[in-house]
């Protein structure tokens, strides 16, 4: 056991979960191909291309003008801490954006036949959510100023 964990890297239970998770990957990639299979591998080419040439860049992009935003801490090597208040709002609401995005754009139209519900008012909801994760990010990293300068007041020496 000990030899498997060394030349292993990780436990016993780590092998047989990543070793699961390709079989369930496997099993699903099986299933997905049967129907498809020229539309499926063009959807997955698409979607690679899509983030690896224009995605990830405008990630880039977008990240380097926020941490410009933010002051840098003297002697520190990591991010500014500020930029987290800004990933992680939009992080969230992003993937809001993928799931959702059929809704959200107005793009189904059987929607309503299929569930009885509306669909109207996704966009709405979306940008309410979008909006509200930037408040409270936004009042977090303002208490989170509030306490530093408070604590740094306090550990000031008193002439």
């Amino acid at each position: 056991m000990a030899a498997l964990r060394r030349r292993y890297g990780a436990s016993p239970l780590h092998l047989l979960l990543v070793l699961a998770s390709f079989a369930l990957a496997a099993y699903a990639g099986v299933r997905l191909l049967e129907g498809d299979t020229l539309g499926v591998a063009l959807w997955f080419v698409g979607a690679a291309l899509l983030h690896d040439l224009v995605l990830l860049p405008l990630y880039a992009v977008t990240d380097r003008a926020v941490q410009h935003l933010f002051p840098e801490i003297p002697g520190q090597d990591l991010p500014r801490p500020g930029v987290n208040h800004v990933r992680v709002p939009l992080f969230v609401s992003g993937l809001l954006l993928l799931v959702w995005w059929p809704l959200i754009l107005g793009r189904v139209d059987h929607y309503t036949a299929y569930t009885g519900l509306p669909a109207d008012g996704f966009l709405e909801r979306w940008l309410l959510i979008t909006a509200a994760l930037f408040v409270a990010s936004a009042a977090i990293l303002v208490v989170r100023r509030w306490r530093e300068s408070a604590l740094r007041g306090r550990a000031a020496p008193r002439e």
